[in-house]
């Protein structure tokens, strides 16, 4: 028989990336990697990582509450709650909150590599290491995401 995940609203593996905590509800061992799900809750007047850019999978983001400034490439769009992106690989984004409330988003990642990401960046900075733009560009390569300079 294939196992059901349930996760409750206190369940999930929580990791705290400076001003995000990321709650991973679905780390692709119950989809067979296909899809990975997390709750990123980005703290008032705070920026989200570097603008990237992925090559081998797709982004979702829904916006449970607050707003979120996503930026693609070198447009921003403005996301109150109900709002979704999709940012499909190769295309260039980031977001912020600019708000004095924090933001909470879904995350899908499609198939779930980026899952993993997450928990690198915490196992980086329990292991002493800051979490600076750098650093955060180092741990994106080795999930085929490379920073996104040029905006095409």
């Amino acid at each position: 028989m294939t196992q059901a995940s349930v996760v409750g609203p206190d369940d999930g593996e929580t990791i705290r990336l400076g001003p995000a905590q990321i709650r991973i509800l679905e780390d692709g061992s119950t989809t067979g990697h296909r899809i990975g799900i997390g709750e990123i809750t980005l703290a008032p007047h705070a920026e989200g990582p570097p603008q990237h850019r992925h090559a081998q999978h797709d982004e979702g983001f829904y916006v449970v509450s607050g707003t979120v400034h996503f930026t693609v490439g070198e447009t921003t769009h403005v996301a109150p709650a109900g709002t979704l992106a999709m940012i499909p690989p190769g295309a260039p984004h980031t977001f912020a909150n600019h708000g004095d409330e924090p933001a909470v988003m879904l995350n899908t990642f499609t198939p779930d590599l980026y899952v993993q990401y997450f928990r690198d960046l915490r196992d980086m900075i329990a292991g002493g290491q800051e979490l600076t733009p750098e650093a955060t560009v180092r741990v994106m390569s080795r999930y085929a995401t490379v920073p996104a300079t040029d905006h095409a």
